[in-house]
């Protein structure tokens, strides 16, 4: 053999790369792609969402099965997200047979009996002391054709599925995808937003604002429109020490998801945040902006201390995202900061929202048979939100002390009909309030309203309504120290 011969034969450059390398270097390519997505997400080692369980919780149900998850696939180990019917479970290693398997599929996996299949008979959820003999998943896809894990079913038990039950899962798995991409799109517009406040207070010493994103390409919802209600407000409210809370909502028609939101929740130490609005229209599109608003709304709250700011991130966000249309909201947001008096400061900003209502005792000395004096706050301004770019939104600052209620309300409460050409109006519902009994509290204030939409009215509110009421107990002097007011949750989503 010649020199020039042997070099060709043994010669790395001119021997072809085999059909198998090749497909081993484009799996590994696309894994690594796949794993930068689920980096993207952001999602990992984060705490419980209600969102999320609730749609595990859905799924066990629609399909009968004791366990169904919302699992991530990362390098190696399989994190779960949700977890119904597992408690305590928070990761297994990344075995073959299951999510593994399953996130490496275009379409749903179904596995009738694991120990009928090669692979899925050594994972560890088949062969531990669950014994796992049913399973079947969607995969969780990205825009960009990213899979980022699973929606599984589970069972204890060898079973089978229709093709209409496996497309009902994958409908399921689309709505865990449409809750990922609102939440990477509001923590995108947060990050986006700080880098550009940075810039500007290092430029012109300006005062750091947060506005966020919106996200884009919202997925209709409108097939689990109700099952997904109870996802637009919070599951109940916190305890917030020395102040007692109550709320409710009442949907007009218990056949379509109302626009209407409320929530409270903590930003740090004797700090709290809460807001109470109203989408235009009703149904699945506005479902899916009511989510966005909720979302938007929490997430810049806890990087701004400003309520004007707050509805400035939401009115960009609604011009913005090309799902919510011509479609625009009020609201009304505010902070608590507990004073050491046992009183609470508040800084309420509303956007194209009815007023706030403070009831107190006359001359400030609560007690049996004491007249209530009812104040409108009405912050002078605040434009429709998400209506126009250049809306402006105005923000006063009141004191709640002890014996004062604030309530919060959206405008189906003073539309409700009284009779066949009467409707409730602003009197009507300042005369109401006027005759509640002086530092009667939060929940009383709540129940008495709820009476008041169930017997005084023709037939009942055609509107949604939600309340939110929050009262300092106790007379000038304030509650003891060491009590804390009890917070509850009255009759969330009850219909007509």
């Amino acid at each position: 053999m010649t020199e020039g011969a042997w070099e060709s034969e043994v010669s790395p450059r001119l021997v072809p790369p085999s059909a198998a390398a090749d497909r081993e270097e484009a799996a590994a390519d696309a894994e690594a792609a796949r794993i930068e997505a689920v980096r993207r997400y952001d999602i990992l080692d984060t705490p419980p969402d209600g969102a999320f369980d609730r749609i595990a919780a859905l799924a066990a149900r629609l399909f009968d099965v004791p366990l169904a998850t919302v699992t991530i696939v990362d390098v190696d180990r399989i994190w779960f997200k949700a977890a119904h019917g597992l408690e305590g479970v928070r990761e297994i290693g990344r075995d073959p047979g299951l999510c593994a398997s399953a996130v490496l599929t275009d379409g749903a996996l179904v596995i009738p009996d694991t120990l009928l299949d090669d692979v899925a008979r050594g994972n560890p959820l088949v062969t531990g002391s669950l014994g796992i003999r049913f399973y079947a998943a969607a995969p969780l896809v990205t825009r960009d054709g990213h899979r980022l894990g699973t929606l599984n079913i589970l069972d204890t038990v060898p079973r089978s599925i229709s093709p209409q039950d496996t497309a009902l899962l994958a409908e399921l798995a689309d709505i865990v995808m449409d809750e990922l991409e609102l939440r990477l799109s509001a923590l995108q517009a947060v990050r986006d937003e700080r880098e550009r406040a940075a810039a500007k207070e290092q430029l012109a010493g300006v005062e750091r604002e947060a506005r966020i994103r919106a996200e884009r390409d919202a997925s209709s919802i409108a097939a689990f429109a109700s099952a997904l209600q109870r996802t637009l407000l919070p599951p109940a409210l916190p305890t917030v020490p020395g102040l007692e809370l109550a709320c409710h909502y009442h949907t007009a028609s218990a056949h379509e998801v109302g626009g209407d939101f409320y929530d409270l929740f903590a930003l740090r130490d004797g700090e709290w945040a809460f807001f109470l609005g109203d989408v235009c229209g009703r149904g699945p599109e506005a479902a899916a902006l009511t989510s966005l608003v909720r979302h938007t709304l929490r997430v810049s709250a806890q990087h701004t201390a400003d309520p004007v700011a707050v509805l400035d991130v939401l009115n960009k966000a609604l011009l913005e995202d090309v799902t919510a249309g011509s479609r625009f909201c009020t609201a009304v947001v505010g902070t608590l900061t507990a004073r050491g008096d046992g009183g609470f400061d508040v800084r309420l900003a509303t956007g194209g929202h009815p007023p706030a209502y403070r009831l107190r005792p006359a001359d400030g000395a609560a007690g049996t048979g004491t007249p209530t004096v009812v104040e409108a706050v009405r912050p002078a301004g605040g434009m429709l939100v998400g209506a126009f770019p250049q809306a402006r939104f105005a923000a006063t600052a009141l004191r709640l002390d002890p014996g004062d209620t604030l309530l919060l309300y959206t405008d189906g409460l003073p539309e409700v009909r009284t009779g066949a050409d009467r409707w409730l109006g602003w009197e009507g519902l300042e005369a109401f309030l006027a005759a509640r009994p002086a530092a009667g509290g939060a929940a009383d204030l709540v129940d008495a309203t709820v009476e008041l939409l169930r017997t005084q009215t023709l037939e009942g509110a055609e509107d949604d309504v939600a309340l939110l009421a929050m009262s300092v107990p106790g007379g000038p002097a304030g509650p003891p120290r060491g009590v804390t007011a009890r917070a509850s949750s009255r009759g969330a989503a009850t219909g007509r």
